[in-house]
């Protein structure tokens, strides 16, 4: 019994030990994540629903993402590129219908703190395994706004997804929720119609 006990008491240590490293690597490399958007996080990642209001009308989207050592190397605006991040989307494109998305991006010239921090986003058409088939996107840049993450598309090209879907001339005022929120919103929403 005495054994067992200082076999757990071994696997808790080596546990807190990861842990530590896993944070400590987090604080050096991406210390924005913390603190997102105006709130502690110390899980890590953040949350939020927004309007994505485009050329042919309105959709319900919510974004989750957390840090990524994947990220440009291109500057954008005059700005050096200084983390990553990546995580998923959700776009309600009729009531109770959702079109999951990945997303991944950078953050730009603020490296300790979100606010004021560029960011940039690409959200797929997401799949599980690469066979050639066409992928469907399209880009959001903006700021922090203290709470809220304010973007638009900035007029860049995208392209269809396979559901029909065509995302032209957007911008959306991201502040936090949490998915499931999103869901009431997308069974109650009146999302336009598609080919």
């Amino acid at each position: 019994m005495a054994r067992r006990r200082g076999c757990l008491a071994n696997i808790f240590k080596l546990l807190l030990l990861c842990v530590i490293v896993f944070y400590g690597a987090v604080g050096l490399t991406s210390p924005w994540a913390f603190h997102i958007g105006g709130r502690s996080t110390p899980f890590l990642y953040w949350s939020g629903y927004g309007k994505l209001v485009t050329k042919a009308g309105t959709y319900p989207l919510y974004v989750f993402f957390y840090p990524s050592a994947h990220f440009s190397r291109l500057h954008l605006d005059g700005l050096r590129p200084t983390g990553g991040l990546q995580g998923t989307a959700s776009l309600c494109t009729a009531p109770g219908v959702v079109l999951p998305l990945k997303l991944s991006g950078t953050i730009y010239g603020n490296w300790s703190s979100t606010q004021d921090a560029l960011m940039e986003f690409r959200l797929l058409d997401y799949k599980l395994i690469d066979v050639g088939q066409r992928q469907g996107y399209f880009d959001l840049f903006g700021r922090w706004r203290g709470p809220e993450l304010v973007m638009d598309d900035r007029g860049e090209a995208s392209g269809k997804f396979r559901s029909g879907v065509m995302i032209e001339h957007a911008s959306v005022t991201l502040g936090y929720s949490s998915y499931s929120d999103f869901k009431a919103i997308c069974a109650a929403s009146n999302v336009p119609a598609h080919p």
